[in-house]
Order: C-alpha cells, then sequence, then structure tokens
C-alpha cells in the first residue's frame, strides 16, 4: 500500500536531520574556539578578540580568517573535548583574509577540506563555530549565490577575493574562521563575514586557497606578484568578440606609475584580452596569475587599442608587505 504524505514527509525530514547530525558530529571536532592575546609593551597580556578555527593537521596547524587574529599573534584554542592549547599566528594574510595557527603537542582532528568550485547555489551547507561565545553551534542552510566579491585591504593594497560563498545559515560574530560543510561533511568555506540578516560570507576552499594556506604554513607569508593596473570587465567590439570567442575583456582604468604595466607601455583604456594565453574577460582572471612563480618574468600580454591588436610584454615586480 502507498505511504501516505504524512508518512513521506517524516522521513524526508528524519533524512535531512540524519544528514545534519553527521555533519555536526563530524565537522564539530576538526573546529576550535579561539581567544587571541595581545601583549602590551610592559608584557601584560590583554584580550584582544576571539573567533573560530579550522583543524589542517593532527600535529598543530589551523587555519581561521586573518581579521580573527589582526590584534594578537598569539592565544588559546579550545578543542571540541574540551582541550585547551596555547597557539602562536603562524601566517597571516589580510588580502585573501586567511591566517594559520600554530599549536604546541598535536592532538587536533584535521577536517576534510573539500573544492568550493563544485558547489552550486541551492546546495545544503553546515556551518560549525563559535557564535557569541557558544562553543560548537550548528546552523544549516543552502548556498544563496556564488560568483560575489569580497574587498581586503592592508595597508595600501586593495584586492578583492573572488567568488566568495554567499549562504543563509546563520552566522554571527564569532562564527568567524569556522567551518563552512557541504553535505559530505567537506569544508568548502571558512566563515568571514555577516553581511545582513540571512546572510553570511564564507572565503570559498579551492586549489587558489589551499595554495595560500600552504605558503602560510611553509613561509608565514604569501608572495604575490604585481602588475600595477586597475580594471573592469567591458564588452568587446562585435568584430572581435566573434573572433576571440568570448564576449569581454578587461578594460584598463588606471595604469600605476611606475609600476610593471607602465614600463610594459599599457595605457589607459587599453583592453587586455589575454595574457600568457589565457582568456581575461575580468579582474579576477588577471589577479589569479598574480602568483608568486610569475614574479620577475616575462609575461605576454595582448591588448587592443584603438580597434587594433598588440602585444606587449611585462615583467611583474612582487606585492610588497604594507
Amino acid at each position: 500500500m502507498a505511504k501516505d504524505q504524512t508518512s513521506v514527509d517524516a522521513e524526508l525530514l528524519d533524512s535531512y536531520s540524519r544528514t545534519l547530525i553527521d555533519v555536526a558530529e563530524r565537522v564539530s571536532a576538526s573546529v576550535a574556539a579561539v581567544t587571541v592575546i595581545a601583549r602590551g609593551r610592559d608584557g601584560s597580556r590583554r584580550g584582544a578578540g576571539s573567533g573560530s578555527a579550522v583543524a589542517l593537521s593532527a600535529d598543530g596547524y589551523l587555519v581561521t580568517s586573518a581579521h580573527v587574529v589582526a590584534q594578537g599573534g598569539e592565544g588559546n584554542v579550545q578543542l571540541a573535548d574540551g582541550t585547551d592549547l596555547d597557539f602562536r599566528v603562524q601566517g597571516r594574510d589580510p588580502l585573501s583574509d586567511l591566517a594559520v595557527l600554530r599549536t604546541e603537542g598535536g592532538g587536533l582532528r584535521p577536517a576534510q577540506l573539500g573544492d568550493a568550485d563544485t558547489l552550486r547555489p541551492g546546495q545544503l551547507v553546515v556551518a560549525v563555530g563559535n557564535p557569541l561565545g557558544f562553543t560548537g553551534s550548528v546552523t544549516a542552510g543552502v548556498v544563496s549565490a556564488l560568483g560575489r566579491s569580497l574587498p581586503t585591504r592592508n595597508g595600501q593594497q586593495v584586492r578583492v577575493i573572488d567568488d566568495v560563498i554567499q549562504t543563509d545559515a546563520a552566522l554571527n560574530p564569532g562564527n568567524s574562521g569556522g567551518a563552512l560543510a557541504d553535505s559530505r561533511a567537506r569544508v568548502i568555506g571558512i566563515n568571514t563575514a555577516v553581511a545582513g540578516v540571512g546572510l553570511g560570507l564564507a572565503v570559498p576552499v579551492n586549489e587558489t586557497t589551499q595554495r595560500i594556506i600552504g605558503a602560510l604554513v611553509r613561509d608565514g607569508r604569501v608572495r604575490r606578484a604585481h602588475l600595477g593596473v586597475a580594471g573592469a570587465a567591458r564588452p568587446l567590439p562585435p568584430r572581435w568578440a566573434e573572433e576571440l570567442g568570448r564576449r569581454n575583456g578587461l578594460t584598463v582604468m588606471e595604469v600605476v606609475p611606475g609600476s610593471p604595466a607602465e614600463t610594459a607601455g599599457l595605457r589607459r583604456d587599453d583592453v587586455v584580452v589575454e595574457v600568457e594565453g589565457r582568456a581575461i574577460t575580468r579582474p579576477h582572471d588577471l589577479q589569479r596569475l598574480m602568483v608568486d612563480r610569475a614574479i620577475d618574468r616575462f609575461m605576454v600580454l595582448r591588448v587592443l587599442r584603438n580597434g587594433r591588436m598588440q602585444t606587449l610584454t611585462a615583467i611583474p615586480n612582487e606585492l610588497k608587505a604594507a
């Protein structure tokens, strides 16, 4: 006999609940509460913030948001089982809003990292963190949108984190640095901001962010190449859109004086369509090429200028820390 709708609804609800319980149990064991300590000139210690962190390895590394540890280089983490461990900041990168903490003694349960590049709007996600001091809090929701942008700043340096995850899973102060996980308990985001009621943002965990985390673990900092242009996406003339097989290029809005871009001959209103053989249609396409291996190496750019295609060669230098 066919099941009535009430029974079907109950089974679906039970299935949903079981999924959330499984994710919460698996991820919570890898999320720690963070208390940041700052030292005064006289050696005194004071509280300088709090948040959450996600364990990366059993031997003592955790990842959190850079702004969580902006005011102090050490502190304490409390694990889900109540264990307290001291930490120091291994490395901090404000331009990606990521930081790595190092504890002594190990005993961490590392989270399984996923790939945010596979996410789809509407997908179930679970946020685990320590909002408002309530350790091990779990909220659930969906991926509300993808491709959001989050401006970050380090002194005079400004960078946009692209492809930020927007979720309606409830986030509150203290969630920053905590985990955003998918239904298979894989961490696909590091919660970073509360943008409004029912609107939270998370830095995606993908190949780019894992490379940043690796650099922070290894070197304590992230090296980036610097070209010295600011630009925006712009539709290509129909002829070039057809020939290149894409609709947009990157219009140069500003060239920094004395920068590698100026030395290469880039001008305001040039439209960059290709760099090192890769299509450039938006600022992120160029930004993602500005990695450490591009520093002090020749970089070939194809540029539309006054309706004609030109080839320029630039040598990016290193983006200096503020």
